[in-house]
């Protein structure tokens, strides 16, 4: 039987914070590469067949090629430090170190370091109570789920006496949205046709598998504000985003746009397609764009190479002029004070056990 926490046990427990992202290979190996994308696609809330055909298309097919033409782009983003996304992370902790007066550990969803490291490290100073980032803005099945299904599989078995909370997706909060638009309004270029705002895109399918409401379409209920599927449904959120941060940077809609990402295979994703968007928006007279990434708060391969290289590349050759890829909050200041926010927020709610 887990352990009960009592109102007067939670003011005296010690409390820490773990801040979670997606993870990275160990190198730019083929290898580390391989080991990698194996454990991040046969997660089964990244591709969502049963085990058996999951395991014969990721080791079967994907990872006979995938894994060398992955190792070269991870080389055009590796820093002398490592991992953009782990470099990005641990500044984000040491910062955040520094504002708060609990531990700060980090962990990746795959590879290393693992949540079961950051958990371990915590309990290693004494810490019972933990408020867990999920370092995702919008929730879906492969993110904020995934991260928390593998945390409480980890609690439960190894680590049965900590208490977890959890920082629900904050894709609508103001002081989030505040933070994303002050942050890209820094940095737009004086001249530009259109801001893209560009999600990391899933199969549709995912879309009414985390809807326990049944009530997604995946058509007009995104944009209607009483549909009970929203706190589920990854769509609606990346257009909520983009929809708040373009209200406070007031920008005409129509120079606006919203494309996804990332696809994986020939299922159907939520479209558009970024990709394909970068192709043709050229002949429509978009010259100048400027593209941002809000699904990702910490730059990664799939900002610094898929869209700031790969995607400025179809962008020019379309037709397009100039492009500029706006970067992700990283390691801010005001994001880290967004991020201390909201876990200060769970950190208060142990007490009102």
């Amino acid at each position: 039987m887990e352990k009960q926490f009592s109102k007067s046990e939670a003011r005296n427990s010690k409390k820490g914070i773990l801040l979670v992202n997606l993870g990275s290979p160990k190198s730019t190996d083929v290898k580390d590469v391989k080991e990698y994308l194996d454990e991040f696609l046969m997660d089964e809330r990244v591709i969502d067949y049963r085990w058996i055909f999951r395991a014969l298309l990721v080791r079967g097919i994907i990872l006979k090629t995938r894994p060398a033409k992955s190792a070269e782009a991870y080389k055009t983003v590796w820093t002398d430090k490592g991992s953009p996304l782990i470099v990005i992370t641990e500044k984000i902790q040491k910062k955040l170190q520094k504002l708060v007066d609990v531990p700060v550990e980090i962990g990746m969803r795959y590879a290393e370091p693992s949540i079961e490291n950051g958990i371990q490290r915590l309990a290693d100073k004494g810490v019972s109570e933990i408020v867990l980032f999920p370092l995702y803005p919008q929730y879906a099945m492969s993110t904020t789920e995934t991260v928390i299904e593998k945390a409480e599989e980890v609690r439960k078995k190894k680590f049965p006496g900590v208490k977890i909370n959890y920082i629900q997706p904050f894709y609508n909060r103001d002081i989030y949205i505040d933070c994303l638009a002050e942050s890209i309004k820094e940095k737009l270029p004086e001249n530009f046709d259109a801001l893209q705002f560009s999600y990391h895109g899933v199969p549709e399918r995912h879309i009414y598998k985390t809807d326990p409401t049944k009530t997604c379409n995946l058509n007009d209920c995104c944009s209607r504000d009483d549909n009970p599927s929203h706190q589920f449904c990854y769509r609606h959120q990346c257009y909520k985003t983009t929809e708040s941060v373009i209200e406070r940077l007031n920008l005409p809609k129509e120079k606006t746009i919203v494309s996804f990402q990332s696809r994986l295979g020939k299922d159907k994703w939520i479209e558009p397609y970024t990709d394909e968007t970068l192709e043709t928006i050229p002949k429509k007279g978009i010259k100048n764009l400027a593209i941002v990434c809000p699904a990702f708060v910490s730059d990664c391969l799939e900002t610094l190479e898929e869209i700031s290289v790969e995607g400025k590349e179809e962008f020019l050759h379309a037709g397009g002029e100039n492009f500029h890829y706006i970067p992700c909050l990283n390691d801010e200041d005001r994001w880290i004070d967004v991020i201390r926010t909201l876990c200060e927020e769970k950190l208060d709610e142990f007490y009102l056990v």
